[in-house]
């Protein structure tokens, strides 16, 4: 039987402000993406989302991202490879207190925002990522961009890693993202949305926004959960899958 991962950021509210819904989309997704602080969150919503966490039996990664509250991690700062190193190992072991007072087991990381599309396309930071997971806990899974430089950075530190594909962001021939700047590069049709991961999941393709027909090999979809329609989405996702007869499934299990 096929299996996938679906994968889906929480844990970002902040203080008195509420982003997401974390409650209302867990119980639909397999693996989460916890906001350490850095670009979101704060100690209190940490330990409010592994309670969740673990009340649902998901799977638990950090979500680290570049220190920057005020852009939520998008904006690129200029930070070395050994700064990122260094930010992501505090992120993750921050994380890791909240999951060893709930009784959980981190599964893996995943970078966030402007620091994630950073080590798609430069070795060198994708590279500090890795680097920084591996001197934290080797075991943990690297969550990457399928078809980009992320995963040469996992293989070469020798870090355990998952190739990932996103389920309403649109793709270049190349099989990488489609900048947020562009028009289309964020597709909010539900129908088209599901059509899209099934495809993906099933014929491991994905049509680009010039049309062509791009190989993507995944073993876990992102889906967002704090976008208007989130939930619904979500949900559809998980029930067209398990109709066509795929297992959902957190990669670490």
């Amino acid at each position: 039987m096929k299996t996938i991962d679906l994968n889906c950021d929480m844990g970002e509210s902040f203080g008195t402000y509420v982003l997401g819904y974390d409650e209302q989309a867990m119980p639909y997704v397999t693996s989460i993406n916890v906001a350490c602080g850095f670009h979101a969150s704060d100690p209190d919503n940490m330990a409010k989302t592994l309670k969740l966490a673990r009340q649902n039996g998901t799977a638990v990664g950090a979500h680290p991202g570049f220190p920057d509250l005020v852009g939520f991690g998008r904006r690129a700062l200029a930070m070395t490879p050994a700064e990122v190193k260094h930010a992501v190992m505090y992120q993750i072991g921050s994380l890791d207190a909240f999951c060893r007072a709930e009784g959980i087991k981190m599964q893996h990381v995943k970078a966030h925002g402007a620091l994630y599309n950073m080590a798609e396309k430069d070795l060198s930071f994708g590279l500090a990522i890795a680097e920084g997971i591996k001197a934290v806990n080797p075991d943990l899974y690297m969550l990457c961009l399928a078809n980009s430089l992320m995963v040469t950075a996992a293989q070469q530190t020798g870090l355990p890693f998952v190739a990932e594909a996103f389920a309403d962001r649109a793709y270049t021939e190349e099989g990488t993202l489609v900048p947020r700047k562009i028009a289309g590069s964020v597709i909010h049709d539900v129908q088209e949305v599901v059509a899209r991961v099934v495809r993906m999941v099933k014929a491991g393709t994905v049509i680009s926004l010039s049309g062509k027909e791009v190989p993507i090999d995944a073993q876990t979809i992102c889906v967002h959960g704090d976008t208007p329609g989130a939930v619904e989405m979500v949900k559809a996702i998980r029930v067209a899958l398990e109709r066509e007869g795929v297992q959902l499934k957190a990669f670490g299990r």
